[in-house]
């Protein structure tokens, strides 16, 4: 015979039943309480620690702030930006266009295309760009004299200007990189596409143009925009080819004020307020090419401090009800 068990919550008086029959009892609330996390404190300590240090030795150095801030705008500073600016650009385009036209050599059936463009691309990316630089600045050495017959002829040192030299040693050096960007991106668009266009009856070009390229771009507009980052402050190698880019210009007024380290300070700023906004730029054209590969695209700045904030602003007062 098996025991009867007293079902009567304790506490209660016998017999009597707190829940009626066939109700269900309302939940506690539960008193949630977060987890001290003493680790994140130290460090956070430490770190804001280290950098009120830095600045602090920073502000006792002997460092003419006031230099920095008189030649920030500097006409001759502002113009050496724009030169760089322009540099990088017109690199970058031919880097693009040079290294879309080395992908589809690479992955051609050709063998002769094929490995022309794997000796480009070994060349390029086997050698600094620092002695690219060098090697066209110092071409004349080699050919005194462009001659191409019946079309053009002059003298090497006035066809190869320091902007020439910079154009061309940044743009060939970045073909090389955004030769293997684009083949990857080629390579991500599965081969079906190109199947179904091929039973379509389109050719070979027409199938890269229309169906390939447009879906490899998801893969390759990242990078690129990295390349690109990258290039700005890259360019500031074509110092030794004597372009006046924004990191000759400051060197200059450096040496003739004896601003040194301020005019690097002013450079510095410059780079980091080009590569910001660009980086902005990079982040929103990302998030627009994802919108065929995502469910839902991320937030951008704006939307996560606004979410943040509601978040915050809805947070309860007491106790996490259950």
């Amino acid at each position: 015979m098996t025991d009867k068990f007293d079902k009567t919550p304790a506490g209660s008086p016998a017999g009597q039943v707190s829940v009626s029959k066939g109700a269900t009892p309302a939940p506690e609330n539960i008193k949630a309480i977060p987890v001290r996390h003493v680790g994140r404190w130290i460090s956070g300590v430490v770190v804001v620690g280290l950098l009120i240090a830095l600045g602090y030795a920073f502000s006792q150095g002997n460092i003419q702030w006031h230099a920095v801030g008189d030649k920030l705008f500097d006409s001759t500073v502002v113009a050496g930006a724009g030169r760089t600016l322009l540099i990088s650009v017109l690199a970058m385009v031919l880097g693009v266009v040079l290294g879309v036209v080395l992908a589809v050599m690479r992955l051609s059936k050709n063998p002769v295309t094929s490995w022309v463009a794997w000796l480009y691309i070994w060349f390029f990316r086997g050698t600094p760009v620092y002695v690219q630089l060098l090697l066209w600045f110092n071409l004349a050495l080699i050919f005194p004299v462009l001659n191409i017959p019946f079309i053009y002829k002059d003298e090497m040192t006035d066809v190869m200007t320091p902007f020439m030299c910079a154009l061309l040693g940044l743009a060939l050096n970045e073909a090389a990189y955004m030769a293997e960007i684009c083949r990857a991106g080629i390579q991500s668009v599965d081969e079906g596409q190109t199947e179904a266009s091929h039973a379509l009856g389109m050719t070979q070009g027409k199938t890269m143009r229309r169906v390939v390229l447009p879906q490899a771009l998801r893969v390759i507009i990242p990078p690129t925009g990295n390349e690109f980052i990258n290039m700005l402050k890259t360019s500031s190698l074509v110092y030794a080819v004597t372009y006046n880019e924004l990191l000759r210009s400051t060197s200059q007024i450096g040496s003739t004020s004896y601003a040194v380290m301020e005019m690097l300070f002013v450079a510095s700023i410059w780079y980091i307020v080009m590569t910001s906004v660009f980086s902005v730029g990079q982040y929103y054209l990302e998030r627009r090419y994802a919108r065929g590969s995502l469910r839902s695209l991320p937030l951008t700045p704006l939307q996560r401090v606004k979410a943040n904030l509601a978040a915050f602003g809805n947070r309860p007062s007491g106790g996490v009800s259950a």
